[in-house]
């Protein structure tokens, strides 16, 4: 699920992506994806994105949080949290060095393909 999240924004020019698994450290969720958006309405896309293919694998969020500031938008997932950022606001929170004791989880970018 965390890489179908993490392909998804991917899909739509998502940068900085990052999975950390936290099941050690924080007993709500397994693991968060994060990334970055370029902008508000960028942000607010990747969201819906990410909601609308993991919609299509029938996985629904428990919740969503901050999709009309688009500034930090938490996407609930239970076993996963996806976390979108505007630049400025992921700098300043700092999920990466806040949860500095999580493993990173081994995500590639998927392969581009021509066809």
């Amino acid at each position: 699920m965390a890489r179908m999240a993490a392909d998804a924004i991917f899909e739509r020019k998502g940068a900085d992506i990052v999975l950390l698994d936290v099941e050690e450290l924080f007993i709500l969720s397994d693991i968060f994806v994060i990334a970055t958006g370029t902008s508000r309405p960028h942000v607010q896309a990747l969201s819906e994105y990410v909601e609308e293919k993991l919609k299509e694998a029938g996985i629904d969020p428990l919740r969503v949080e901050g999709q009309s500031q688009g500034e930090w938008i938490l996407v609930d997932y239970g076993d996963i949290i996806v976390h979108l950022f505007q630049g400025a606001s992921r700098e300043f929170y700092s999920l990466e060095r806040l949860w500095g004791d999580a493993e990173r989880v081994q995500w590639e970018e998927p392969a581009v393909s021509d066809s």
